[in-house]
């Protein structure tokens, strides 16, 4: 699974709380509290950016600092509650791309976090395919075996943010912030946009295998071919 950001923090109350808040306002966040916590994580998922922490148990944030940048260039924000200019210069001459000192204000790291992310993502896809499905973000179409599905105007934009945030669990409320661009919008009305997607792009709208439910949580778009 792909999140926005991963944080490496053994104050795992701290972290915890972080991960929920950016959580909250759409930064998809996962929190680990460990070196090897973070090597178990990235093998089997992806972060586009990392928060880490200097001081963790059984290694420092710089080894695993170092270790990291053998295999992603991905930012990596040190946080820390140690304030020499010596730990901030080494931060960065190993890699590190920021150095936020503990303790910090949610908002404001949030704010950084953001601010990075949009700096460094790749420019936005004008046209995404998966399998017989295309989405023509560009002329807001969107196709499947090379014929136009029938999409009202909201189905379209819910359609769209699934696809650009496949592979990984959409809470209910980003898509209600996101896509409806409000907090009043309803599980029945959400529930009725899913079911007309998956009549037009599921073989089986019973079944479906590529827009699926995350009970209690929201929905998954599966990167398998459609």
């Amino acid at each position: 699974m792909r999140y926005h950001c991963l944080i490496i923090d053994d104050e795992q109350p701290l972290a915890e709380s972080t991960a929920e808040y950016f959580n909250l306002f759409g930064v998809s966040t996962a929190a680990v509290f460990s070196a090897e916590g973070c090597r178990n994580f990235l093998r089997e998922n992806s972060a586009d950016l990392i928060l880490l922490d200097i001081n963790l148990e059984e290694t420092s944030g710089f080894d695993l600092c170092r270790e990291l940048r053998q295999t992603t260039q991905v930012p990596i924000l040190f946080i820390s509650a140690r304030q020499s200019d010596d730990d901030i210069l080494l931060a960065l001459g190993l890699g590190g791309d920021d150095y936020i000192r503990k303790p910090y204000t949610l908002s404001v790291l949030l704010a950084k976090v953001r601010a990075v992310l949009k700096r460094c993502a790749p420019p936005e896809d004008t046209d995404c395919r998966i399998g017989q499905l295309r989405v023509d973000y560009a002329a807001g179409r969107a196709f499947l075996r090379g014929e136009p599905l029938r999409l009202k105007a909201m189905e379209y934009k819910l359609l769209s943010y699934l696809v650009r945030n496949r592979g990984r669990v959409i809470p209910k409320d980003e898509l209600f912030r996101e896509v409806w661009r409000d907090s009043i919008t309803g599980d029945g009305t959400l529930n009725v946009h899913i079911r007309r997607l998956r009549e037009q792009i599921e073989a089986d709208p019973n079944h479906p295998v590529t827009i699926k439910t995350v009970w209690g949580t929201g929905y998954l778009f599966e990167e398998n071919p459609v």
